[in-house]
């Protein structure tokens, strides 16, 4: 791997997907909750707070932010079900980061948020229509996409940050 930050590449925004593309983002985002579980057990605390590649977040770091990413992921996804082309408000990643929830709370309180958020997330993904996914939001750093540009992105999202920690254990020989 090139760039430790990328571990499954960088992301590429479509401009539309494909029924199956559709179909296959959706079920990478019902599967984020297990594949996370998946990367980080067996890890103990020590292992938990060993950054995923140098000047990176912890691993600790990484699990509580993806919550925090997807819960905001959800509701920019309902606004702009509910609402004509809504501008939603980005966020400071790694400020967030920096809080001290994100580098001290055990990892299952964030693992439970990402089963529930995903949860919700999924139902609502999969009772959308076509057209749904045309819909569009503002966003102030990245312009104007569609649900399916936003699909697309938390699903790579999702395999980017499971990616961080597998990568991390393979490195490291964490079995």
């Amino acid at each position: 791997m090139e760039d430790l930050r990328f571990p499954v590449g960088r992301f590429q925004r479509p401009d539309s997907l494909t029924a199956e593309q559709r179909r296959a983002a959706i079920d990478v985002v019902t599967a984020a909750p297990s594949s996370l579980r998946a990367a980080v057990r067996g890890l103990d605390d020590s292992k938990l707070d060993t950054p995923y590649r140098p000047d990176g977040w912890t691993v600790r770091q990484v699990i509580h932010h993806v919550p925090d990413s997807h819960a905001n992921a959800l509701f920019r996804f309902k606004l702009a079900l509910t609402e004509d082309t809504p501008t939603v408000k980005p966020y400071d990643e790694a400020a967030w980061a920096e809080l001290e929830d994100a580098r001290t709370t055990p990892i299952e309180t964030s693992l439970s948020l990402v089963d529930g958020i995903h949860d919700r997330w999924v139902r609502i993904l999969e009772a959308m229509s076509p057209p749904d996914y045309a819909r569009r939001l503002n966003h102030p750093e990245n312009g104007l996409l569609t649900l399916d540009q936003m699909l697309a992105l938390y699903a790579w999202h999702s395999r980017h940050h499971v990616g961080h920690i597998t990568s991390l254990r393979a490195r490291n020989g964490w079995s």
